[in-house]
């Protein structure tokens, strides 16, 4: 059993109440469409956005019906993006099970997404919190530009550290900003405590993403998942970042030309990996995430001590651990 196996025992009633706000607000009149969303829901995934948003409201005091509704809504922004990015990369299996376009067809996976981003909306709104509605308007087009931004800078060959963090930061960590102060927003946290933990929350999501792109220098042999994914859409990730920015490494200049080329072949791609690796790509990642854990904890430790914020420090923890 792992943290976030005894964190979502410890809040069981919380997410179920949670599954069924999902489950209420995307069921319709339309077989198809409850068929299909009905088949999707099946598998949940970890669900630690929502987690967090639960947490927050538990930190700051407890639970309301605002609350679920605040997490409903981040969860289901949240499946819209991968429904939509799984169109977009012609992704066919998502938490091994087929994905909405390889069952049925692209167009009718960006109409689910569609779908999922209107009932995304229709429970922010039940919450009766502007906050809570603009938060959730503002993380989609963050989300959106955090794509495009990582589209550009990948066609730019931009090899900077800083605007590899900028990316993540809105791609990843935006969202998990937006799960705490929806939850801080949804029992009337102080803006105060709300700010202090958003600012946890954003270290939170950089871990988050660095993790992710980690594992794409190792084969997951459990699912089959080649190594090199990110590199075949052009995407330089920190532990190469690190890595080209070692000049003293024998095939630094042949690394950075490979690069900045149009296209890599699978044996281009397995030599950066390699050269990542040999330069100490992977060791600096996991450095980065222990100072931007260092300073989580610092942050989080402004609030009293608690059941809750040890929680917050071990989901943190679990983040960086996880294997998947």
């Amino acid at each position: 059993m792992t943290i976030l196996d005894d964190i979502q025992k410890t809040i069981s009633p919380e997410i179920e109440l949670l599954n069924k706000c999902m489950a209420d607000t995307l069921a319709t009149p339309n077989a198809m469409m409850n068929e299909i969303v009905s088949n999707y829901l099946k598998t949940k995934g970890k669900q630690i956005r929502p987690i967090l948003v639960i947490l927050s409201a538990k930190l700051f005091g407890g639970v309301s019906p605002e609350t679920i509704s605040a997490a409903a809504a981040i969860e289901m922004l949240h499946n819209a993006s991968l429904i939509h990015d799984d169109v977009v990369d012609d992704t066919h299996t998502r938490r091994n099970r087929p994905t909405i376009n390889a069952i049925w067809d692209n167009h009718i996976a960006v109409l689910v997404g569609d779908f999922f981003v209107s009932s995304s909306l229709r429970q922010a709104v039940t919450t009766g919190d502007l906050r809570v509605i603009e938060t959730i308007s503002r993380l989609g087009c963050t989300l959106s530009l955090g794509e495009i931004d990582q589209i550009d800078k990948a066609r730019g060959h931009d090899l900077d550290e800083q605007s590899y963090l900028g990316i993540i930061a809105d791609k990843t960590a935006s969202l998990f900003v937006a799960c705490v102060k929806m939850g801080g927003y949804s029992v009337n946290a102080s803006d105060a405590d709300i700010e202090r933990l958003s600012r946890f929350a954003y270290l939170f999501g950089l871990c988050f993403q660095i993790k992710d792109d980690i594992f794409d220098y190792f084969e997951d042999t459990a699912i089959g998942k080649p190594t090199g994914n990110d590199l075949r859409e052009g995407k330089v990730t920190l532990p190469l970042l690190y890595a080209l920015s070692r000049t003293d490494m024998p095939r630094h200049e042949e690394m950075k030309s490979l690069v900045c080329g149009d296209s890599l072949s699978t044996e281009e791609i397995a030599g950066l990996i390699d050269f990542a690796k040999e330069a100490g790509g992977i060791d600096y990642a996991y450095r980065r995430m222990e100072e931007f854990r260092a300073e989580a904890v610092e942050v989080i430790s402004g609030f009293p001590d608690s059941e809750m914020r040890r929680t917050f420090i071990n989901l943190f923890d679990y983040v960086i651990a996880r294997k998947k």
